[in-house]
């Protein structure tokens, strides 16, 4: 695999998981683990930092 392949693929996954949190938040569907329910703090958090990451990756993939 090539480091621009890399790049595409791992920017197109943090993508997904981003815009998978902002579906959470935007529609306020509930997530349970065990016993403990998972703040939206964490899917806030989960926006932003696979975002950062996919855009990241994306300039990266540009630059090669």
């Amino acid at each position: 695999m090539s480091n621009r392949e890399y790049l595409a693929i791992s920017g197109t996954l943090f993508t997904l998981v981003a815009l998978a949190h902002l579906a959470r938040v935007i529609n306020g569907w509930p997530v349970q683990v065990a016993d403990w329910p998972v703040s939206m703090v964490f899917s806030w958090v989960g926006i932003f930092v696979p975002g950062a990451l996919a855009l990241w990756a994306f300039r990266l993939f540009r630059g090669s």
